[in-house]
C-alpha cells in the first residue's frame, strides 16, 4: 500500500527528476496575499511570479503545499466530519511553470505521473476541459485519452480567473472513478455531485490577461499552475473513496478513539473525524505563528479547536483529550514538515490550557441550552436572543450553539442574535460616547464596527501585504483618499506587520508602496512612510503615513516593510527590559516591581519601585547579571495562557497593562539549579504583548547609563543595547584616553591620578580659607576699619569683609567671639556684589540677645528676606551688599533694645 508520505514523496521525486525546484511549503499566513486569511492554495507562495513582480532563479518548481479553509470565502468548516472529503487542514501537491513550459509538458507530466509512477488505472480516469480549449483536447488525446473521456464544460469551473481583470485561462481537470457501487455521475451530468467521480488533479494554464471592457490577450509569458489533493489520491490508491480512511487520518482516528476508551467505527464515529482533522489544522496554524484568541485568524483558530474539543466532550472524554494526540500527528508527519516537532511542546500545552479552559464553558453552555430548549415547543429553532445570551452572557460562540443544535436537527434565528448583538453595540457606543474621549475618535468606534480588529503579523514578519479598510485625517474625519505628495493620515489596514505603541514600546516605522508592471519594468504607484502607529478602536493598528509619491485610496492593496533596523534595536531593548527587571530583582529584592518603561530604537527606561539611590557595586552587578543572560543566547520563547495561569507559573505582570482573558507570556534565560516558575529554570518570566528578539544574545551587550530618582519611591534606569551600547562604550574609552593623556598617565592609573588631585585641590582650598580668615582677623580683608563699640552695655564688632566667602563667615564670628570675650559680632561677606552675612553673640548674652534678630535685620536692609540659626550663631543673604552700613545701624538698633 503507498502511504501519503509514499505518494508526496513519489510526487516531489517525480518533478525534481524534470528539473524543477524542490520548494519548501509556505506558511498557512500569507505574506503576498492580504485577500487571504489562509494559505489555501499552493499558488499562493507564487503569486508574484506569475504577475511578473518577482522573479526567482528557478522557472519551474514543485511543492507540497499545507493548506487551510477554515474562514473566508474558502470555509469547509461546517461539513467536516459528516462528508468523506470535506478538511480545513489539507496538501496540496503542485508543478508549477513561470514562463517556461506549458500545455503541452503539463498534460504530459500529470498524465505520465499518475499512470506511471502512482500506478493509478488509465480505464477509471476522465478529464474535463473548458469547452473550447481544442488545444488541450489534442494533446490528451495524443497521450492516449479516449475522445470519450474527455469532457468539454462550459463554465467557470473550467475557466480560472484572478479576479474581473489579470491573469486568467482554461483549466484540465483529472477525475477517477471509484465504480458504479457508488452513486453519482461524470463532471457535467446531472449527477455530478455525487461520490462516484472524485477530481484528483487539476491544471490551470495561465494563458490570457483580460482588461476592464472584456478583452483578452495572449500573455508574454504562459504559466502553468496545477493542484492534486494528497488526500484524494491517497484514498483512491489505498481502495477507498473515504479520505477519512487512509492511512494517515486513520492513524489520528485511532490515537483518539484509543485515548477516549472508544469504538473507532462506533455511534463516535464522525466525533473522531473532526477531531482528527481539527488536529491537523491547529497544530499545524501553531506552529507557524497562529495562537488562539477573540479576533482575526486567532479566532478561527480557536473555533476549530472548540468544536474539536466539543466533539471529545460527546465522545465522554472526562479529561482534556487533544494535547494527548499531537505525538501520534508528529509521528506521522513531522518528517516532511519538520516545523511541527520543533513547536510540539507549545501545541501541547496551548491545547491543553485551551481544552481546560473551554470545558468549563461548555459544561455550563450545554446546560443552559439544555434548559433553554425545554422551554421550546419540540422542534423549534432557539430564538436569537436566548443564544446571544449564551453568547454574550456566558462566553458560548454562536458557531457551537449552531453545532450543538445541528445533531438535534434544530437551527437557530441567526437574526435575532444579529439583532441582540447590534442592540448591544448600540449600547456600548452610547456609553462609550458619555466617557470624555474626543469627540472626534467616534470614527475610530465605527470603524471597529464595521471592519473589527485589525490582525497583527508583526511577530513573524517585517514585510506582508495589507487592504486599505479606511483613511482618517489628522482632525478625525474620514476619507476616500490621499491624493498627493505631502498629504497625511491614519491608514487603516485589514492586516500589518507594523506593531503599534503599547505596553511601554513605542511603534514601528517604516513604509507602504504599491507595485505595477512586471520584475523587469516595475513601477511604484505609490509610495509613502510610516512614522508612527497608534491602537485606536477596538483593536484597530492605525498607520500615520505621509505620502512621498503617488495616491493612495481605500480599497488598494499595498505592500508593507517596517523599517527592519529600527525593529531590531526596538527588540533588543525591549528584551532587554525583561532580563534588567529580573535582575534587579536578584540584586534588591522580590519588591523590586515595575513601575514603567520605554523601549525605543535609541535607548530603553526602566522605572521600578526602590526607595533609595543603587550603589555602584549594586549597578555593576546588575549589568554583569544582564550581559550574562545575553551571552548566554538562550532562545526567548513565547506562550499564550491565561492571566491567573501565567501567575501561577511565576511571570511578572507590567505595570499599567491591561490583561483580557489570555495573555502572551515571554520567557528567556535559563538559570543553573533552582529558581522561580514552575519549570524552576527559567530566568525571566513576563506577561508582555511586545516584540522580543529570538535569541538573548541578539541583544548584543547592555550598558547602563546610570540611576536616578524618578518620583516618590521610584528609581528609574536608562540604558543602552547592541550597537548604542558599544558607541556609548567606545565614547567613553576615547574620554578616557584624552583624560589619561592631559594626566600624563595610563588609563589604568586615571582614578588614583584623579583622587591624588582631588586630596590636593581639598588641601589647597583649606589652605586658602584658612589664609583668609588669618586675613580678614588682621584687618587686611575689610573694605573699612574694624570697630568695636559698645552698645547699650554690649560690645558690639561689626566689618564688611571681601576676599572671604559665605563659608568662611562662621568660623570668623567664632575667632571674633572669642577675641571679645563678651559681646556680638556682625560679619558682612561682599562677594562680586552680593552679600552673605553672619552673626554671633557669646553665650552668656544669648538669654537678651538673638544672633537670628540681628541677621534678619541686617538682612533687610541689604534687599534680603529671612536668617536662620541659633541664639549664639545665624547666617542669612542678600542680592546687594552696597548698603552695608544700613545694615550695622539696623543691627545696632536691635542691640539697643
Amino acid at each position: 500500500m503507498q502511504t501519503l508520505n509514499d505518494i508526496r514523496s513519489t510526487f516531489l521525486s517525480y518533478f525534481d527528476k524534470q528539473g524543477h525546484a524542490v520548494v519548501p511549503s509556505s506558511p498557512l499566513v500569507p505574506r503576498n496575499d492580504p485577500t487571504l486569511l489562509f494559505t489555501a492554495a499552493g499558488m499562493v507562495q507564487f503569486k508574484n511570479l506569475f504577475t511578473g513582480l518577482e522573479k526567482r532563479d528557478y522557472t519551474r518548481a514543485v511543492t507540497a503545499q499545507k493548506c487551510v479553509r477554515a474562514g473566508g470565502k474558502h470555509n469547509d468548516l461546517d461539513n467536516v466530519g459528516y462528508t468523506a472529503r470535506h478538511h480545513t487542514f489539507f496538501e496540496m501537491l503542485g508543478n508549477f511553470s513561470f514562463g517556461d513550459y506549458f500545455k503541452d509538458e503539463a498534460i504530459a507530466f500529470a498524465w505520465d505521473l499518475v499512470t506511471g509512477d502512482l500506478g493509478i488505472d488509465k480505464s477509471r480516469l476522465y478529464v474535463t476541459i473548458y469547452h473550447t480549449d481544442d488545444e488541450a483536447a489534442d494533446i490528451w488525446k495524443k497521450v492516449g485519452v479516449p475522445e470519450d473521456r474527455i469532457i468539454r464544460i462550459a463554465t467557470d469551473d473550467n475557466f480560472w480567473s484572478a479576479g474581473p481583470t489579470g491573469p486568467c485561462g482554461p483549466c484540465t481537470e483529472i477525475f477517477y472513478d471509484h465504480g458504479d457501487h457508488i452513486w453519482g455521475g461524470p463532471p457535467g451530468s446531472p449527477e455530478e455531485d455525487g461520490d462516484r467521480f472524485v477530481e484528483i488533479w487539476n491544471l490551470v494554464f495561465m494563458q490570457y490577461e483580460q482588461f476592464q471592457d472584456g478583452t483578452r490577450r495572449d500573455l508574454a509569458a504562459q504559466s502553468i499552475d496545477t493542484g492534486m489533493g494528497i488526500e484524494r489520491v491517497a484514498a483512491l490508491l489505498q481502495g477507498t473513496n473515504d479520505n477519512y480512511a487512509t492511512d494517515l487520518m486513520r492513524a489520528l482516528i485511532e490515537a483518539s478513539a484509543d485515548a477516549s476508551s472508544t469504538d473507532p467505527d462506533g455511534p463516535g464515529k464522525t466525533h473522531h473525524r473532526v477531531i482528527a482533522d481539527h488536529l491537523r489544522s491547529t497544530s499545524f496554524l501553531m506552529a507557524d505563528g497562529v495562537m488562539p484568541s477573540n479576533d482575526g485568524r486567532g479566532y478561527v483558530l480557536r473555533r476549530i479547536m472548540r468544536r474539536a474539543m466539543r466533539h471529545a466532550h460527546l465522545l465522554g472524554a472526562k479529561d482534556p483529550l487533544m494535547h494527548r494526540l499531537v505525538p501520534a500527528l508528529v509521528q506521522k508527519m513531522g518528517a516532511a514538515y519538520p516545523e511541527l516537532g520543533q513547536a510540539q511542546s507549545m501545541i501541547e500545552q496551548t491545547l491543553l490550557q485551551e481544552e481546560t479552559r473551554f470545558r468549563q464553558t461548555l459544561d455550563r453552555g450545554l446546560k443552559l441550552l439544555d434548559d433553554e430548549l425545554s422551554q421550546l415547543p419540540e422542534g423549534a429553532d432557539l430564538p436569537g436572543d436566548a443564544a446571544f445570551k449564551l453568547y454574550d452572557t456566558y462566553g458560548f460562540p454562536l458557531d457551537l450553539t449552531q453545532d450543538a443544535l445541528r445533531e438535534k436537527g434544530r437551527g437557530v434565528d441567526t437574526e435575532g442574535f444579529d439583532a441582540a448583538m447590534a442592540e448591544q453595540k448600540a449600547k456600548a457606543r452610547a456609553a462609550w460616547s458619555g466617557s470624555g474621549e474626543t469627540a472626534d475618535a467616534t470614527v475610530w468606534f465605527d470603524l471597529a464596527d464595521t471592519h473589527g480588529a485589525t490582525d497583527f503579523l508583526g511577530y513573524d514578519t517585517e514585510t506582508a501585504e495589507g487592504v486599505v479598510l479606511a483613511i482618517v485625517t489628522s482632525d478625525g474625519q474620514e476619507v476616500d483618499a490621499l491624493d498627493s505628495e505631502g498629504d497625511a493620515g491614519w491608514v487603516v489596514l485589514n492586516q500589518t506587520p507594523f506593531y503599534a505603541e503599547s505596553g511601554g514600546q513605542v511603534g514601528d516605522h517604516g513604509y507602504m508602496r504599491i507595485l505595477e508592471g512586471t520584475h523587469e519594468a516595475s513601477e511604484t504607484r505609490f509610495s509613502g512612510h510610516v512614522s508612527d502607529v497608534q491602537k485606536r478602536g477596538e483593536g484597530l493598528f492605525a498607520h500615520y503615513l505621509t505620502v512621498d509619491t503617488g495616491r493612495l485610496a481605500v480599497g488598494d492593496a499595498v505592500q508593507l516593510e517596517v523599517d527592519h533596523k529600527r525593529r531590531s534595536a526596538i527588540r533588543a531593548n525591549h528584551s532587554a527590559t525583561h532580563l534588567l527587571h529580573e535582575a534587579l530583582r536578584e540584586a534588591l529584592g522580590d519588591h523590586v516591581a515595575q513601575r514603567g518603561s520605554l523601549n525605543a530604537d535609541d535607548r530603553l527606561r526602566f522605572d521600578f519601585s526602590h526607595t533609595q539611590a543603587l550603589s555602584l557595586e549594586e549597578l555593576a552587578r546588575v549589568e554583569a547579571d544582564v550581559n550574562a543572560y545575553i551571552r548566554q543566547n538562550a532562545p526567548v520563547e513565547t506562550r499564550i495562557m491565561t492571566p491567573d495561569d501565567a501567575r501561577a507559573l511565576g511571570a511578572q505582570a507590567l505595570f499599567g497593562e491591561k490583561y483580557g482573558d489570555e495573555v502572551r507570556v515571554v520567557s528567556m534565560g535559563r538559570k543553573s539549579g533552582s529558581g522561580k516558575g514552575a519549570d524552576g529554570e527559567t530566568y525571566s518570566l513576563e506577561l508582555c504583548g511586545g516584540t522580543h528578539v529570538r535569541q538573548t544574545g541578539d541583544i548584543g551587550a547592555f550598558v547602563t547609563l546610570g540611576d536616578s530618582a524618578s518620583s516618590a519611591g521610584v528609581r528609574r534606569i536608562e540604558a543602552l543595547t547592541g550597537a548604542a551600547a558599544m558607541d556609548y562604550l567606545r565614547a567613553q574609552d576615547h574620554r578616557l584616553a584624552e583624560v589619561a593623556s592631559d594626566l600624563k598617565a595610563q588609563a589604568a592609573d586615571v582614578p588614583d591620578r584623579v583622587r591624588a588631585l582631588l586630596e590636593e585641590r581639598r588641601a589647597l582650598s583649606n589652605e586658602v580659607a584658612q589664609l583668609r580668615r588669618e586675613l580678614a582677623m588682621a584687618g587686611g580683608g575689610t573694605s573699612s576699619a574694624p570697630e568695636t563699640r559698645e552698645i547699650a552695655g554690649i560690645p558690639f564688632l561689626a566689618q564688611v569683609l571681601s576676599g572671604v566667602t559665605g563659608k568662611d563667615l562662621p568660623a570668623l564670628v567664632d575667632q571674633f567671639k572669642e577675641k571679645l570675650g563678651r559681646g556680638a559680632v556682625l560679619l558682612i561677606a561682599d562677594t562680586d556684589g552680593k552679600a552673605a552675612v553672619a552673626a554671633g553673640v557669646t553665650p552668656d548674652l544669648t538669654d537678651q540677645l538673638s544672633a537670628v534678630d540681628v541677621v534678619k535685620a541686617a538682612v533687610a536692609e541689604l534687599g534680603g528676606q529671612g536668617g536662620g540659626g541659633r541664639a549664639d550663631m545665624a547666617q542669612g543673604g542678600a542680592k546687594n551688599a552696597a548698603n552695608a552700613d544700613a545694615a550695622i545701624a539696623a543691627a545696632e538698633k536691635v542691640l539697643g533694645g
